[in-house]
């Protein structure tokens, strides 16, 4: 005979809501709608001061997501200097950078992360012609 048992629990938007301490369903449903008053509260490109909105993410956290999108839109070469630069202040290894290319293939797809790869080791320091011999040998 089975038997059913019931465990209430409290939803899962109350429990976040708890946690990150803003209200991120009406944050979500304003950006949905393309609310105007959203406009003035994200923060720009360059930095997340003085904007309405405190991030929940930490600064290097942030840089990596960033970096993730970029390779995802495929960024040009000075955004990825951008967004490395960022990074690294924020305390992110060339290691953890790299990573992110390895962790957004089974998204973006392979072709878009090789195409992300060059512009992510320039913005690391490397000469991609020299460093990793790929054009060396015509």
């Amino acid at each position: 005979m089975w038997v059913m048992h019931l465990v209430v629990t409290r939803p899962f938007n109350v429990v976040r809501r708890k946690v990150f301490e803003l209200d991120y369903t009406d944050l979500l449903r304003r950006l949905s709608l393309h609310d105007q008053r959203m406009v003035a509260a994200v923060p720009s490109g360059d930095d997340s001061h003085g904007s309405a909105l405190e991030p929940v993410l930490d600064p290097r956290t942030l840089a990596l997501v960033r970096l993730a999108a970029l390779v995802a839109m495929g960024g040009a070469v000075p955004s990825y200097g951008a967004e490395v630069d960022a990074a690294i202040d924020a305390g992110a290894t060339a290691a953890e950078i790299v990573d992110v290319l390895v962790g957004v293939v089974p998204v973006v797809g392979l072709p878009r992360v090789v195409a992300a790869a060059p512009r992510l080791a320039l913005a690391l320091g490397h000469d991609v012609e020299d460093s990793f011999g790929i054009f060396s040998e015509r």
